[in-house]
């Protein structure tokens, strides 16, 4: 996913402030992510028939965001069918999100590129997946001439047969075998099929890409029972670098036939502009104390008490009071290099 960077960007979901992409609701989603602290908005392509692309870039470039996409598919357009008229269907609305991701400056496309989003009644066949991988395979071919990389999101079994794992991820792209093919872990989808927030980030280790930090009932960070602490302490173990995106929805904000693809029919919030603050808090408070943590290894016996992190010759300044928090990367580098 590149370069280790400065800092970890931190994103915020399109979801979280409107259910569709008109020009008024992508002003707003701009408008509120850049408000409320964000770097980077997550667009969702399910809707491409309303997005003027020429006008999101616009914003998003006086706001200063990054932008990154994903989209998931319908049963008419499932790429793990067997019907290669389905799957012809899904490719072309691959391709036509890849275009839009270009067009709007992104360089990440995201999401279940590999099946469509709903409950399966049984895995897929050899030949399904076969296709699936066929269709990602060419999709990543065509986003490398992009300067595109192309994520592999791991979904609960409810939303998806193909990938449910974080094992399952790597195999589908080690088969996919292309270099610009990375790993999405989700926290919402992690909870539900994984042992526990730590053992996937390893194994997953520097292939990992993308990050979505959601609830386990998709509300307000914090309000769940999912170990954020534990999951971010991981990251740091890898030394992720990639943006960190939060992820919630309402049936309050999410359109109604969206909202039954996803199962959303709660009301978790109503106030997104309070949902999005609060998540920004939340995040910015659990990564610096992931980063200290990280730090505090080289203030131990492993680094020697002779050596220690300083901001004026690492960049990197970590205290009891505000910090200059570089990426998670940055302090796996760090440590690396001091021990």
């Amino acid at each position: 996913m590149g370069e280790t960077g400065d800092v970890n960007l931190l994103g915020i979901h399109c979801l979280v402030w409107a259910g569709g992409t008109t020009p008024a609701e992508i002003e707003r989603m701009v408008t509120q992510s850049a408000a409320a602290g964000f770097g980077l908005l997550e667009l969702s392509l399910h809707d491409m028939d309303t997005l003027d692309v020429d006008h999101a870039r616009e914003l998003l470039g006086e706001a200063g965001l990054q932008v990154s996409c994903s989209r998931g598919l319908a049963f008419d357009a499932d790429v793990s069918s067997t019907d290669p008229a389905v799957v012809n269907r899904g490719s072309q609305l691959l391709q036509a999100s890849l275009a839009t991701t270009a067009a709007l400056g992104g360089k990440v496309f995201t999401g279940a590129p590999y099946s469509a989003l709903g409950k399966y009644p049984g895995p897929p066949t050899e030949r399904g997946r076969a296709n699936a991988i066929s269709v990602v395979k060419s999709l990543a071919q065509e986003a490398q001439g992009l300067g595109i990389s192309v994520g592999l999101e791991v979904i609960n079994r409810y939303e998806t047969n193909v990938i449910n794992t974080a094992a399952d991820a790597l195999r589908f792209a080690d088969a996919v075998a292309e270099d610009n093919v990375f790993i999405h872990l989700d926290t919402y989808h992690m909870n539900i099929e994984e042992d526990d927030m730590v053992r996937p980030v390893h194994m997953v280790g520097e292939r990992l890409g993308y990050v979505h930090i959601s609830e386990n009932q998709r509300g307000y960070l914090g309000s769940g029972h999912i170990d954020f602490t534990s999951f971010l302490h991981a990251l740091a173990d890898v030394g992720f670098d990639g943006p960190i995106t939060y992820e919630s929805f309402s049936s309050m904000v999410v359109a109604k036939e969206l909202s039954n693809n996803l199962a959303v029919w709660r009301d978790m919030w109503d106030d997104g502009e309070d949902l999005a603050r609060h998540a920004h808090r939340y995040l910015s408070v659990h990564l610096a104390g992931a980063c200290s943590s990280v730090a505090a290894r080289c203030r131990g016996s492993s680094c020697g008490s002779s050596r220690r992190l300083r901001g004026d010759e690492d960049g990197v300044t970590v205290g009891t009071g505000s910090a200059i928090v570089p990426s998670l990367g940055r302090l796996a580098q760090l440590v690396r290099a001091l021990a």
